[in-house]
């Protein structure tokens, strides 16, 4: 991790790291959703609706993995002071939101012709709520900082705070009686049928390559911006 400390070092890196994801990503999802769409069966009881599993579960993933890693970068910035901890935090942070948004979307759509209503106050949808809401303030947050032309902690620590909601959300069906159903994958096995299943893998892995690329397209972004402004300061002072 130190050894990107580096600006240049890192982005020596990110050039073909964020091209591989890239391409890999945008293969992967495809192949993945159309597998779902045309070569699956539908669910003997949701049916065709079953097929938007291959969106909302990976949307639900990232929507939660990119808070996880908005805390670890926090963590880095607290502890560690890596100089581009910050950076990689606001990266992540627009990332996470849309899919924490697509999620809740999908989720919404799924949930009308299986549970009869686009929305229910329960725990799990609630707690993925306030996630999407938190990734709005870290957002505000960290544009706020940058504009005032420091790392402030500010930012960082609102992201550690905000990683209580994680286990909130994973073990909200479990807690508290909901409409959102159990756990159907686990790591002993798996409740869903394998020819249903066959495809979520590719598109987990597709969606998080995606997600990867956009990240670090942000960070190099970022760096550019902030060599070009460096420049401009030294060309008028």
């Amino acid at each position: 991790m130190h050894a990107l400390a580096n600006p240049a070092r890192f982005l020596r890196l990110a050039r073909p790291l964020t091209t591989w994801s890239l391409l890999i990503g945008v293969t992967l999802a495809l192949i993945g959703v159309a597998a779902g769409l045309f070569f699956t069966p539908p669910d003997y009881l949701q049916g065709e609706t079953v097929r938007i599993l291959y969106i909302h579960v990976p949307a639900a993933w990232l929507g939660m993995a990119g808070w996880l890693g908005i805390a670890g970068a926090s963590v880095s910035q607290i502890v560690w002071r890596h100089p581009l901890a910050a950076i990689a935090g606001r990266a992540v942070a627009p990332a996470g939101a849309t899919f924490a948004a697509i999620c809740l979307i999908t989720g919404s759509i799924w949930g009308r012709p299986t549970w009869g209503t686009w929305w229910e106050w329960d725990g799990r949808l609630t707690s993925m709520l306030i996630l999407f809401f938190m990734y709005l303030g870290y957002i505000a947050l960290g544009s706020a900082e940058r504009e005032r032309g420091g790392e402030r902690r500010i930012a960082a620590i609102y992201g550690l705070v905000g990683a209580i909601n994680l286990p909130i959300i994973h073990y909200s069906v479990l807690w508290w009686r909901t409409l959102h159903q159990g756990q159907s994958i686990t790591v002993t096995g798996s409740s869903i049928d394998n020819s249903l299943l066959w495809p979520l893998p590719l598109t987990m892995i597709g969606f998080t390559c995606l997600f990867t690329a956009v990240a670090l397209m942000r960070m190099r972004a970022e760096l550019a911006e902030t060599k070009v402004e460096a420049r401009m300061r030294r060309l008028s002072a």
